[in-house]
């Protein structure tokens, strides 16, 4: 609607004509700007901000606020087009029965574009979001800022930004990109708690291909620069990526039920299907003996998880360890898992980055944590080294040692070194350890701790070869026997394999009611 197409407006005491304008306007809200518009964004694949927002929320449930709100700039024909919505979308509604909160912008209108108006509606609906503590998604289809109105742009971001940060920790914040985000804007996922994404629809990146191309030479497409799958197996910028909107917005709703409404409460509970005392001797044939054999850890984490329900995180990226949401016995627990198919499961770089972050995620929301233990130890060499192995490590260990949820260790088979001191050992404060017979903790393998600790007997040996085999055997017998750590109390207890799940669930029962306090501060100083 422009602004010399207003609605005629009856007799200021008729109620019912006016209830009749309402009606009428509120139509031309929910219809949009023109059919051409709805037209053009269904040529490009996507759905319109309607279509989005039923998909996403319980049916009949959303309620829509300041919708009719319509920019107050001048200059550049701006004053002539003046929209109901200002091309976003704002308000609350259920998710599965739950209070969820949302902005959606509309590419039809000023390509979703973000002005001082539409700025003002996203940080009411982020600001009513932490005020009911319930979770915030934002639907992102925008072109960035709005040109035409200059500065104020760039300012609504600022707003949107500083909101982010202070709702973080506080409520679950989710992106869903559906479309363009470019320059700045990309920095209001990257606050937020979880990335959606969709394949082919949307790209995220700081600057386009025509200034890479104005700036460098380089020829590279939207795909390539900022499409999903670079961000979920590349940059690790996106959590989620789906081939539909209807998929995406489906798992964004389950995600959400797996969340609690705020920092304030518990996540949610439902009955298991899957009987808590169920024995997993399938464990015992899923784990190779030799501890240099791959095997795929998600197996394993099906088999003790309610219904073998794993909702990954960055499933793509990083894949040498594994993250993810889950439930046992209807509550839900963080999982994060070395994964010896990737890397024999060696922490790097980016795998102590994404358990980082999924560790604080889950510590944030009292969401407890299991760890499941196969690592070898970090990642050698000079790309490492050089790239901040130290720093990214680090990362890590602060995420655990900081987290005041409730903690379970299990040492499946390898952990060595300080890798098995950072996946959650009692040292750093895990609740409960416990180790199959498999495990062998120690500061490193056989192989390399006898060719240091035996060095000269190997060396002035007859038989070298054999000195070594016998030393090797000698050092494994006396320091990485199944009992050693046990013996020690750095374990609770070795257990038979096909009672992991009820062992893990009694553990995680006992820890229910677990209170931890950090020492008074303004906040920590976590590596960079």
């Amino acid at each position: 609607m422009t602004a010399t197409n207003k609605p005629s407006l009856g007799s200021p005491h008729d109620l019912r004509a006016r209830v009749e304008e309402l009606g009428a306007a509120r139509e031309q809200v929910l219809e949009g700007p023109s059919a051409a518009a709805t037209e053009r964004q269904r040529a490009k694949g996507k759905l319109t901000v309607r279509q989005r927002l039923e998909l996403l929320f319980d049916a009949g449930s959303f309620r829509e606020v300041e919708g009719f709100r319509r920019h107050r700039a001048f200059g550049f024909g701006l004053e002539d087009r003046r929209p109901y919505s200002d091309g976003v979308v704002t308000g609350w509604g259920t998710v599965y029965g739950r209070k969820v909160f949302a902005y959606a912008h509309d590419f039809r209108i000023f390509g979703g574009s973000l002005g001082e108006a539409h700025a003002e509606k996203i940080h009411k609906v982020m600001d009513l979001a932490e005020t009911a503590g319930a979770p915030l998604v934002a639907l992102s289809d925008g072109a960035g800022a709005r040109i035409q109105e200059g500065v104020t742009a760039l300012a609504g971001y600022g707003g949107i930004f500083r909101r982010n940060v202070k709702a973080s920790g506080v409520i679950p914040q989710i992106s869903v990109m559906l479309g363009p985000c470019a320059g700045g804007a990309t920095y209001s996922p990257a606050l937020t708690d979880f990335v959606f994404m969709v394949r082919g629809i949307a790209q995220m990146y700081i600057t386009g291909p025509d200034v890479v191309r104005s700036v460098t030479g380089e020829e590279i497409s939207h795909e390539d620069l900022g499409g999903a799958d670079v961000h979920a197996a590349v940059s690790g910028a996106a959590g989620f990526v789906y081939d539909t909107e209807d998929d995406c917005l489906a798992e964004v709703r389950h995600l959400l039920s797996m969340l609690p409404a705020n920092n304030r409460e518990l996540p949610p509970v439902v009955v298991p299907s899957d009987d808590p005392a169920r024995r997993c001797p399938a464990l015992l044939d899923l784990v190779p003996g030799d501890p240099n054999q791959a095997y795929d850890m998600r197996t394993v984490i099906e088999e003790i998880i309610d219904d073998g329900d794993l909702f990954e995180v960055h499933a793509s990226w990083a894949q040498n360890v594994i993250c993810g949401f889950a439930r046992m016995a209807g509550h839900v627990v963080g999982i994060v898992a070395n994964q010896p198919a990737s890397f024999a499961g060696v922490l790097d770089i980016h795998a102590s980055e994404k358990a980082a972050r999924f560790v604080q995620t889950c510590d944030a929301f009292s969401i407890p944590l299991v760890t499941l233990v196969d690592v070898p130890g970090f990642l050698p060499g000079r790309s490492q080294e050089h790239g901040g192995i130290i720093r990214h490590g680090a990362k890590l260990l602060y995420a655990y040692c900081n987290a005041t949820v409730p903690r379970v260790q299990l040492v499946v088979r390898k952990a060595y070194g300080g890798a098995y001191i950072v996946m959650d050992s009692r040292s750093i404060g895990a609740d409960v350890s416990f180790a199959w017979p498999s495990n062998e903790i120690a500061v490193m393998g056989a192989d390399g701790a006898a060719n240091i600790v035996f060095r000269r007997e190997i060396e002035h040996a007859a038989d070298p070869d054999a000195a070594r085999e016998h030393l090797v055997k000698e050092y494994v017998r006396e320091l990485m026997h199944p009992f050693y750590a046990a013996e020690r109390g750095l374990v609770d207890d070795v257990i038979d394999p096909a009672d992991t799940r009820l062992v893990l669930i009694d553990a995680l029962e006992m820890l229910r009611a677990k209170h931890s306090e950090l020492p008074a501060r303004k906040h920590g100083n976590p590596p960079s």
